[in-house]
């Protein structure tokens, strides 16, 4: 193993973040004591915490913080205490704040499906049994940041919300050998998903990914637009492998693609830069189960997976924590919103003990 520190910015968050990000950090902290690897947490504030300590939701300490690691693991931001603030200091905005500063522009969500879980999903167990789905979401464009952007009123006091939908051929050909590479690693199929026919940004997508294409011969590559996409999504998602897509379309299809596994609270994301990566489950802050040791730190622990694989360069060490957390699966332990009868319901708490106790065990 390498005598590497492993810096790593840990921002827990709001509502149930911190109880997840408590797990995660304890099958983490026993990987790397079991297997001699050196790693450097260091906490800070983010959203609503920081905003209650500071007055903003991504205070230039936690910046730094994040600037100055390897990785950001982050829980969870928001929540009803703070809605009624400005837009510009809503929790929400510290994670546009992340992605932007440390130049985040590829967002991986994958999409797997549990063979103890397939019952929980709303679909037929035919049609999801075996999924496994990586969505490449691009991060830093599109309407998200497109400028100009507001709210005004004419002279008569009508008001006109204007967003922005714009990319050039440098930000699409990045995101897009992003996607053939992972691509070659996986199944070799990757599908592009547009709306070339009606918005002359996603037109230019369409041909800058396929001309990067031409530089990835070993891969089939095939375009969707994306209402079909999203129908697809519903009707035959075994079909896909990696899906690359626009920040606005990859955030709709990645929240519909999530609920093929029958919880939110099972997946994880990453979000990748050139330097800078940011690791976090794909869920919100559930500030109603807060505190309660009821919510699924999974998804979480999975995130660690991720950041292991992508971040730091340990692909066995990723898959000893996934199976892991499949294992557990297997021994029927299920948290409130996998509780399914025929399973053994537990808390939040003890789900990270048993992803602990089934990694010790993989170790050794």
């Amino acid at each position: 193993m390498t005598n590497q520190e492993y810096r790593i910015a840990v921002f827990a968050g709001d509502g149930v973040g911190p109880e997840i990000m408590n797990e995660a950090i304890k099958v983490l902290t026993t990987l790397a004591d079991k297997k001699n690897i050196r790693i450097s947490l260091k906490d800070g504030l983010i959203g609503g915490s920081a905003y209650d300590a500071f007055g903003t939701p991504f205070p230039d300490q936690s910046l730094n913080l994040a600037l100055e690691s390897d990785a950001v693991l982050l829980g969870a931001v928001g929540g009803p205490k703070w809605e009624g603030l400005d837009y510009s200091v809503r929790p929400e905005r510290a994670l546009l704040g992340l992605r932007e500063k440390l130049g985040l522009y590829a967002n991986l969500r994958p999409v797997v499906v549990f063979d103890e879980l397939v019952d929980a999903s709303p679909l037929k167990k035919n049609l999801v049994q075996g999924i496994d789905i990586m969505i490449l979401r691009e991060l830093t464009g599109d309407v998200y940041f497109g400028k100009p952007r507001g709210v005004s009123k004419d002279k008569d006091g009508l008001r006109t919300g204007i967003n922005t939908m714009i990319y050039n051929e440098e930000e699409i050909r990045r995101i897009a050998v992003r996607a053939f590479e992972l691509a070659r690693a996986r199944r070799k199929s990757l599908l592009s998903v547009d709306k070339a026919n009606v918005l002359e940004s996603t037109e230019l997508w369409r041909s800058v990914v396929t001309e990067t294409g031409r530089d990835y011969p070993d891969i089939e590559l095939k375009h969707m637009y994306v209402d079909n996409c999203a129908m697809q999504l519903v009707r035959n998602p075994s079909q896909f492998d990696v899906i690359v897509t626009t920040n606005l379309f990859g955030d709709i299809l990645a929240d519909e693609a999530a609920m093929l596994t029958g919880s939110i609270g099972m997946l994880p994301s990453a979000s990748l830069g050139e330097t800078s990566a940011l690791y976090e489950p794909i869920h919100g802050s559930a500030p109603d189960i807060a505190g309660k040791n009821i919510a699924n730190p999974l998804a979480t622990i999975l995130s660690v997976a991720l950041m292991l694989r992508h971040s730091f360069n340990m692909p066995q060490e990723a898959s000893w924590v996934e199976k892991a957390v499949a294992d557990v699966l297997k021994e029927g332990w299920r948290t409130q919103d996998i509780y399914s009868a025929g399973t053994k319901l537990t808390g939040t708490e003890e789900m990270g003990t048993a992803v602990v106790r089934q990694l010790v065990s993989r170790i050794f």
